[in-house]
C-alpha cells in the first residue's frame, strides 16, 4: 500500500473511519486530527460506552464495555504486508482500515493522545525527549526525570478519569514495571491497574476484570512486537514471528472477553528499518550542529532547540544540509501546518525552534549523544505513511 491510495471503510456505527485518502508521497502525511487519529479512537470509546460530554467522530456502535487492545510498533502497512503471520489480525483487517497516529509517531505521543483523547499539541507530550521550557534540558518520557512532576507536566483528565466519573469502570492492564512510571502517571491515571507480564496473562487478566464489570472500559498493552522490531529490524524474521505471537494474542482475547464486549484493536505506530546509508550522523555534521543548543525528538522526528538569536540560521541550515532526505519547518511552521493538531499557546516552548521529520528510510541520528537510540534498526516517529499508518480492527459487533 502505498501514501496515495484511498482506503475506503466502514461508516456510521461500523467501528471504523470513513473513507481516507492519503496525500500524495511526496509531501508529510499530516494527521488527520478531530477525524481519524488515534486521539479521536479514545473519545469514539468513551461516547459509545455513554460517557456524556464525548465525541465520537469514528462512530463506534454502543456497547457496555470495551477493550481497547494496543498493540506497539504494529503499522498497518506491515500488517498487510505480513498476512500470513498473522491471520486472525489480518481477517479483521480486511473489514478495518487505518487511523493516523499523530505526530511525532512515537510511543509516547500515542499513548498520551489514547489516554487523553486530545491531539498532541493539546496534551503536550510531544515526543520522546522534548526540552523543559527554561532548564537547558530534555524530558525523556519514557525513563521521566524526578524533577518534573508528571501530574503538572499533563493536567488535563484522563479516559480513565473520565469513564470512572461516569460510572464505568476503568481498568488498565500491562506490564508491571510500567505501573508508576511518570508516563504512566502523566496519561494513563485513574485506571485500576492489574499487572500481567507475559501474553498469556494478558488474556487471561483482562477477561478476569471485565467478568466483574457491567459497565467497563480496558486498555490493554503489549509491547514486545516493537522492542522485536527496533532490535531486530520489521522486516526481520524475529519480527514476523513475534507478529504470530501477537496474533494469537488477539485471538485469545476477543474468545476470553465477556459476551457483547467490542474489542478494539490498534497500535501507536509503524516502523521503517534504517539501514546505515539512510542514517545523517548529527554529531558528524557540523551544519547539523552549528547554533544548536538542544537536540532533541529521536532520529525520525527531531526537534531542535536554538541557541538564542540562532533559530534562522538553524531553520536555514537544517533545510538546506537535508534537503529531500526530510521535511523541515520552522515551529511557527509546522504548527500552522497542523502537524501538532492545535496547539495549547502555554505548550508551544515545547516544540522545536526547528522540526524534522524525516522522509523514505532516513534517519538523523547522533553517536556521540544518543548511542542506544543509534544502534536501533527499526525506527519510527516521522509524517510518513509508514509511521503514521496504524490499524484500527474491530471485534465483537455484531
Amino acid at each position: 500500500m502505498t501514501s496515495a491510495e484511498a482506503i475506503g471503510t466502514g461508516g456510521q456505527g461500523s467501528g471504523l473511519p470513513a473513507a481516507i485518502t492519503l496525500r500524495p508521497p511526496a509531501g508529510p502525511l499530516v494527521p488527520r486530527y478531530g477525524e481519524s487519529t488515534l486521539a479521536d479512537l479514545a473519545t469514539s470509546v468513551l461516547a459509545s460506552l455513554g460517557v456524556p460530554g464525548e465525541a465520537n467522530p469514528l462512530g463506534l456502535a454502543d456497547a457496555s464495555r470495551a477493550c481497547l487492545l494496543v498493540i506497539d510498533g504494529l503499522g498497518w502497512g506491515l500488517l498487510r504486508e505480513h498476512q500470513a503471520a498473522a491471520p486472525f489480525l489480518s481477517e479483521l483487517a480486511m473489514s478495518g482500515g487505518p487511523l493516523t497516529a499523530g505526530f511525532p509517531a512515537t510511543t509516547v505521543t500515542s499513548l498520551s493522545s489514547l489516554g487523553t483523547g486530545l491531539p498532541p499539541g493539546q496534551h503536550g507530550m510531544l515526543g520522546y525527549q522534548i526540552a523543559v521550557p527554561g532548564t537547558g534540558r530534555l524530558l525523556n518520557a519514557l525513563r521521566w526525570d524526578k524533577r518534573v512532576d508528571p501530574r503538572s507536566w499533563q493536567p488535563a483528565s484522563t479516559i480513565f478519569e473520565r469513564a470512572a466519573a461516569a460510572g464505568i469502570a476503568a481498568f488498565r492492564i500491562a506490564q508491571g514495571s510500567y505501573r508508576d512510571s511518570g508516563l504512566s502517571t502523566a496519561v494513563m491515571r485513574g485506571a485500576l491497574y492489574r499487572s500481567a507480564d507475559t501474553l498469556g496473562a494478558l488474556a487471561g487478566t483482562t477477561a478476569a476484570a471485565l467478568e466483574q464489570e457491567p459497565r467497563a472500559l480496558a486498555l490493554v498493552y503489549e509491547a514486545g512486537l516493537d522492542s522485536t522490531g527496533h532490535v531486530c529490524g520489521c522486516m526481520s524474521d524475529a519480527w514476523r514471528f513475534q507478529l504470530g505471537h501477537v496474533d494469537r494474542l488477539a485471538e485469545q482475547l476477543a474468545g476470553a472477553l465477556p459476551q457483547g464486549t467490542a474489542l478494539y484493536i490498534t497500535a501507536d505506530h509503524g516502523m521503517v528499518d534504517v539501514g546505515a546509508a539512510d542514517r545523517i550522523d548529527a554529531d558528524a555534521v557540523a551544519e547539523l550542529r552549528d547554533g544548536v543548543a538542544i537536540l532533541g525528538g529521536e532520529p525520525r522526528a527531531r526537534h531542535v532547540y536554538a541557541k538564542a538569536g540562532a533559530a534562522a540560521d538553524v531553520l536555514d541550515s537544517w533545510r538546506e544540509t537535508l534537503g529531500s532526505s526530510a521535511w523541515v519547518a520552522s515551529r511557527d511552521e509546522a504548527v500552522a501546518e497542523g502537524w501538532f493538531g492545535p496547539v495549547d499557546p502555554g505548550l508551544a516552548d515545547r516544540i522545536g525552534d526547528v522540526v524534522a521529520a524525516c522522509a523514505g528510510s532516513t534517519a538523523i541520528v547522533a553517536t556521540r549523544a544518543e548511542p542506544r537510540e543509534t544502534a536501533l534498526l527499526g525506527m519510527h516517529g516521522s509524517l510518513t505513511a509508514s509511521d503514521q499508518l496504524v490499524p484500527l480492527l474491530v471485534y465483537g459487533l455484531g
